[in-house]
C-alpha cells in the first residue's frame, strides 16, 4: 500500500534533518553537561531541556545560574536570545496559515533554526498543501527534538568524562554554516549574509548576545536594500 501524501512529507521532513543531527549531537551534549557544571542536578538539566528546548539560550541560562546571577537576568537573556524566533515565526506563518491551533503550538514548541533553515527552503520550492508543508516540518522538527533531549541525557549522566580537547563547541557554527549556505540563491540573499556575518562577528563582545539581533536586523535591511536595487 502506497505511503499517503502526509505520510511522504513526514518522511522527507525527517530525511531533510538526518544530514544536520552530527552537529545537533555535540551541541546537545555540550546544554547537557553545562547544566551539570552550573551546579543544577541532572534531572533539573534534562526538564530545562524538556522544558526551553533552546540551545543557546539554554546554555546561556545554565551560565549565568552558575554565576549566580539574579533569575530576572536569567530569563531576560534567554528571551533577548531567542527575539529571533520571532522572526522566524513570521516568516513561516502564511505556509502554515489555516492549520489547527493544537498543530501550529507544537509547531512553535518545535521551532529551531534548523527546522526553520530546512522548511523555509522546501516550502519556497515546493506547492504542497498546508497539510503537508506541516507534515513535513512537524517530521523533522520531532527528529530534530528526539536527538537533542536524547545528547542532552547523555551530556548530563557523563559531561564530565568528555575530553576538552575535542572542542565540541566548533561543531555548533559548522551547523549553522552547512544550513545557510543552501539558502543563498540570488544576490540579495548573498548581500544579506555578509552583512549580518560581518556585524555579528563585530558585535560579538556586546552584552546579553545582543549582537546576535543586532546581525539579523542589519542583514535584513541589507538584503532588502538590495532586493530593491
Amino acid at each position: 500500500m502506497a505511503p499517503t501524501p502526509t505520510r511522504r512529507a513526514t518522511l522527507a521532513g525527517i530525511r531533510a534533518v538526518v544530514p544536520i543531527l552530527p552537529g545537533v549531537v555535540p551541541f546537545a551534549l555540550i546544554a547537557g553537561f553545562a547544566g551539570v557544571e552550573a551546579g543544577v542536578s541532572r534531572i533539573q538539566a534534562v526538564a530545562m531541556s524538556l522544558i526551553v528546548f533552546a540551545g543557546a539560550a539554554q546554555i546561556a541560562a545554565l551560565d549565568l545560574i552558575g554565576s549566580d546571577a539574579a533569575i530576572v537576568v536569567v530569563v531576560a537573556t534567554a528571551l533577548i536570545i531567542n527575539a529571533r524566533f520571532v522572526m522566524y515565526s513570521a516568516s513561516l506563518a502564511p505556509h502554515v496559515a489555516g492549520s489547527p491551533l493544537r498543530a501550529r503550538g507544537l509547531a512553535a514548541y518545535l521551532l529551531t533554526d534548523q527546522i526553520y533553515a530546512v522548511s523555509i527552503i522546501r516550502f519556497g520550492e515546493t506547492r504542497e498543501p498546508v497539510r503537508e508543508r506541516l507534515a513535513f516540518y512537524l517530521g523533522g522538527g520531532a527528529t530534530l527534538w528526539v536527538t537533542w533531549q536524547a545528547g542532552t541525557v547523555v551530556g548530563a549522566l557523563g559531561g564530565g568524562a568528555v575530553p576538552e580537547s575535542w572542542s565540541l563547541d566548533f561543531a555548533i557554527p559548522l551547523v549553522f554554516i552547512a544550513l545557510l549556505v543552501p539558502a543563498l540563491r540570488s544576490r540579495h540573499d548573498h548581500v544579506a549574509a555578509v552583512v549580518g556575518g560581518v556585524v555579528a562577528v563585530a558585535a560579538g563582545g556586546l552584552r546579553f548576545n545582543s549582537g546576535l539581533l543586532l546581525a539579523a536586523a542589519a542583514g535584513i535591511v541589507a538584503g532588502y536594500v538590495a532586493a530593491g536595487r
